[in-house]
């Protein structure tokens, strides 16, 4: 199993690379993490909230008719769609929040781009009597108004950031600033596996649920393992939560899907692995979209939740050691996979884990007809229409999906 060499680092990767007005503050942290995941009682409430109000465990979906369309002799649907609030965020935001009121803290701070990690911040905050602050880019806010007024509704003040590239880097920033100021009273309830240590492990352990419990319901679905468990990667949360289960398998590929953006090439992209380098961001070494000079460069892609220029440290660890592949889908193509699922499943995916539908025709063509492939469907899509609508996205032809006349074989 690839593991942290020592605490928070993933071979050369990780770290705490912060201002000393935080260390103490990742030191608490830190200590009252390992001592919840060691107290029973803790971990008997976070059990009971995620089966009774979160909705755990999540289905697995068997997709034939999706399958049949991209040539793969089985796709499986695990359903972070249908947890509460909409996405696999609130697996360690409920988490994360428990052990802010564990640690006496009131007033929690987050950033969210796409907004599903906003909401279910406000939503666990506003179950346990916290107050809470959620900080989003202001482009951001503009394509994810729907999820804006989610969170004000459940209580949370959402403050726009106008900086920068005015989306996800932006909130972090703004967030982390908010944090130094009040570190006495705030906890940051970080949303993905990214940052200093020890959010990465902190963030990788609250998902890992969604790992467990799909290889289980995969071992009884099929009576064996996939053959490649593929997610989308932005930060890396929903991936590496899911991929914790099958890291010692290493029958079991593992393809993480970034945000292609307008091409590679183009420059006009989110893809830290495909597309970037070693530096340092938020806290931590990891790989980057940098400039010559070091300076991270803007990013783009259609969807709010992969668009950041970093990726989680465990991440880059698996990239480099070869243990996962990294692929990089446009927003051209997680469009097309958006209206694939909806037509063949009806099922709408949120545009993040939309990537790694409109992957598996390649995953097909490289790894055989026969190939049983489990995807972490990290999101529901309602959050998105807005944006494909803004897009002039339209529903494929008929002929590209099973039931259709002239049914075509993936072209790759």
């Amino acid at each position: 199993m690839i593991a942290a060499a020592r605490p928070g680092r993933y071979g050369e990767f990780g770290g705490q690379y912060l201002p000393e007005t935080l260390m103490p503050a990742v030191a608490e942290l830190e200590a009252a993490w390992l001592a919840a995941r060691a107290e029973p009682g803790f971990q008997d409430e976070l059990a009971r909230l995620l089966r009774d109000w979160v909705g755990r465990p999540t289905p697995l979906t068997d997709a034939p008719r999706l399958a049949e369309a991209v040539g793969l002799s089985r796709v499986l649907l695990k359903r972070e769609d249908l947890a509460h609030t909409g996405a696999h965020k609130i697996n360690s935001a409920v988490g994360q929040a428990l052990l802010a009121k564990r640690m006496g803290k009131q007033r929690v701070v987050a950033e969210t781009g796409a907004g599903q990690h906003g909401v279910a911040s406000a939503a666990a905050c506003a179950l346990l009597g916290l107050e809470c602050v959620v900080y989003m880019g202001t482009v951001d806010a503009r394509r994810q108004q729907p999820n804006v007024f989610r969170m004000k509704l459940l209580g949370a003040e959402v403050r726009e950031v106008d900086a920068g590239s005015r989306t996800l880097k932006d909130a972090v920033n703004e967030a982390i600033r908010d944090w130094v100021t009040n570190v006495r009273t705030t906890y940051y309830l970080l949303g993905s596996a990214i940052g200093p240590h020890p959010y990465p492990a902190m963030v990788k352990d609250f998902q890992s649920v969604i790992g467990r419990e799909a290889r289980a319901q995969t071992l009884a679905l099929c009576g064996r393992l996939p053959d490649v468990v593929v997610a989308c990667v932005g930060g890396g949360s929903n991936a590496i939560g899911v991929w914790s289960a099958f890291l010692d398998d290493r029958a079991v590929k593992l393809r993480g899907v970034e945000a292609g953006g307008e091409g590679i090439a183009s420059g006009r992209h989110a893809a830290s692995i495909v597309g970037g380098s070693v530096g340092v961001l938020h806290g931590s070494r990891t790989l980057v979209l940098q400039d010559d000079e070091g300076q991270i460069r803007e990013t783009h892609s259609v969807s709010a939740g992969l668009d950041y220029p970093g990726v989680g440290p465990e991440h880059a660890l698996l990239a480099q050691s070869g243990r996962a592949e990294y692929v990089a889908r446009t927003d051209a193509e997680a469009l097309a996979g958006f209206a694939l699922l909806s037509r063949t499943e009806g099922i709408i995916p949120a545009l993040e884990p939309a990537h790694a539908i409109a992957d598996l025709r390649q995953v097909a063509l490289a790894l055989g007809r026969d190939t049983i492939a489990l995807v972490c469907l990290s999101g529901r899509g309602d959050k998105d229409l807005e944006v494909v609508m803004s897009r002039g996205a339209s529903p494929p032809d008929r002929g590209l999906v099973p039931g259709g006349r002239g049914t075509k074989p993936p072209d790759g």
